[in-house]
């Protein structure tokens, strides 16, 4: 427990310190390119920063513990803010390219009208990619699966990941992702983690919409690594009391394609997760789907036979510049449908956020699978 908290406090520590610096330069940056304001105005600004660049740390913290109106407003302003401040950083960066570029040339822009482009520009940005991040989309792609039964083809399945309900999104967006899924007519839903943020969230509330859902085949649900940052069983126990089969290290048939389940803490770790393989006995004469979290450890998969694993976790980034750096931790997996050997892998977007609403060149989905044979 010591040394659990040792690395929450050394956590913590680091990232109030990227804050604070984040801050700094952008502000440092707006009093190069727009000059210095009044004494007052000064102190004023530096005040406002400082507790902008505490915000999010408090917020969190607190949304971890308490989930009363008060905090949830708090915290959606806290994360609204830190994505303003990743795009002022975009804009802060590119004050002083912009000069680096035009300078030696002897072209002149006055210093402040570069500062109020791109600054302006980002306030635009960030009000678009929050509004986008409410606008779900429905993307839809065919999977070939070999030894597919017959009741199983021209049937359609919907992968939903990644709604972390808590304090941005709560029950209304559930009850909207349940009546999207009851027009789109899926013959059954695959959940792949992070249904819950992880802090304190009153989970009947925001789960009990799930009834709603009508499928023939049922829906079925594992965990991520935001379920995992406490006790993931009250997460499990909710899905399961409102009407969702949780796969949890194991598989199941349906109407003769097997299904295995693994959490987040399985796939990440290689060899329980080439266990959890072996004790399902896929069967490579029958089509088997994967549901896991993260896109990880694909060449097992491969290897043990599963046609198609299915996942999410990523948020294809989110916004940029995320979406460059999950584009280089995960490669060709970080969203989208790729193939590797007899494997098809699916990873999804996601519908929902982690920490700023916003998405930018990751728009949110609800993915509609069609199985051909």
């Amino acid at each position: 427990m010591h040394e659990v908290r040792r690395r929450l406090t050394t956590f913590i520590v680091i990232v109030q310190l990227l804050l604070f610096l984040l801050h700094g330069f952008v502000y440092w940056t707006w009093l190069s390119f727009f000059g210095a304001p009044d004494p007052l105005a000064s102190v004023s600004a530096k005040t406002v920063l400082t507790l902008l660049s505490i915000s999010f740390l408090i917020a969190s913290l607190l949304a971890f513990r308490y989930s009363h109106a008060p905090v949830r407003v708090f915290y959606t302003i806290a994360a609204v803010w830190l994505g303003m401040l990743n795009f002022f950083f975009c804009a802060a960066c590119l004050c002083w390219v912009t000069y680096a570029l035009t300078a030696p040339f002897g072209v002149h822009i006055e210093r402040r009208s570069i500062a109020l482009a791109l600054f302006g520009f980002a306030v635009c940005v960030n009000a678009y990619a929050v509004v986008n991040a409410r606008w779900t989309r429905v993307r839809r792609i065919s999977v070939k699966l070999a030894n597919l039964p017959d009741s199983w083809r021209g049937r359609v399945g919907a992968l939903v990941s990644d709604m972390h309900l808590g304090h941005v999104r709560g029950r209304g967006f559930t009850q909207r992702i349940v009546k999207m899924l009851n027009r789109l007519r899926p013959d059954i839903v695959f959940i792949t983690g992070d249904l819950f943020d992880g802090a304190a969230v009153d989970l009947d509330r925001v789960t009990q919409p799930w009834t709603k859902l009508t499928t023939p085949l049922g829906a079925y649900f594992v965990e991520g690594n935001h379920e995992e940052f406490s006790d993931s069983r009250k997460y499990l126990d909710a899905v399961r009391k409102y009407g969702i089969r949780v796969l949890n290290n194991e598989k199941t048939s349906v109407d003769g394609v097997d299904l295995i389940g693994v959490p987040y803490h399985t796939i990440v770790r290689p060899a329980e997760f080439q266990y959890a393989l072996r004790e399902a006995a896929i069967d490579r004469n029958r089509p088997s789907i994967l549901l896991a979290h993260a896109p990880d450890q694909i060449k097992i998969a491969e290897e043990a036979g599963i046609s198609l694993q299915l996942s999410g976790h990523t948020h294809r980034g989110q916004f940029f510049p995320w979406t460059l750096i999950t584009l280089r931790i995960y490669g060709k997996v970080v969203y989208g449908l790729s193939r590797f050997g007899n494997l098809w892998v699916y990873t999804t977007s996601g519908a929902g956020t982690w920490g700023p609403p916003a998405r930018l060149g990751a728009p949110p989905e609800i993915v509609l699978i069609h199985f051909d044979s």
